[in-house]
């Protein structure tokens, strides 16, 4: 026949955790939460009161959620990412191109009003001669015998 011995865990053989007889005042229905509180609300941060708010929410509700911000964050970072490789598309185009042709540009705008100024002191000079050579043109008309000046081209 078999006979059955009870066997104590060590565990269990020793005193459990409990109030201290040496404490007088303790009591089981004491409350950790008095009137007394060091707690002060203007030292506390917005991330720290929403972080106490996860208990009132719902888990299926905060995973929802946590869900719907991580698209969205998602979304916001790809359309961060496609605006900035955008603009950057668009100023290197513009130095590659706009740079040259804006120097070519301000480079014929230059030659430009260097002919400009060449032809107004050339007509300035004319202006100041047309007295002397147009009786040189007269005597070289009358020479000829039709009497007739030529304009000079």
């Amino acid at each position: 026949m078999v006979t059955l011995t009870e066997v104590e865990d060590e565990h269990f053989q020793g005193n459990q955790p409990g109030p201290m007889d040496d404490d007088e005042d303790y009591s089981d229905t004491d409350s950790e939460i008095s009137n007394e509180s060091e707690f002060d609300p203007t030292e506390e941060s917005l991330a720290e009161r929403l972080y106490a708010l996860r208990d009132i929410v719902p888990p299926t509700t905060r995973g929802w959620i946590a869900n719907n911000v991580s698209t969205l964050s998602s979304y916001a970072w790809s359309a961060i990412s496609f605006s900035g490789k955008g603009a950057w598309v668009i100023t290197t185009s513009a130095l590659f191109f706009g740079i040259p042709f804006a120097l070519s540009f301000s480079d014929d705008q230059q030659i430009a009003a260097m002919e400009q100024e060449y032809n107004m002191r050339q007509q300035g000079s004319e202006l100041l001669t047309a007295g002397t050579e147009g009786s040189t043109a007269e005597k070289m008309g009358a020479a000829l015998g039709n009497g007739e000046t030529k304009p000079a081209l």
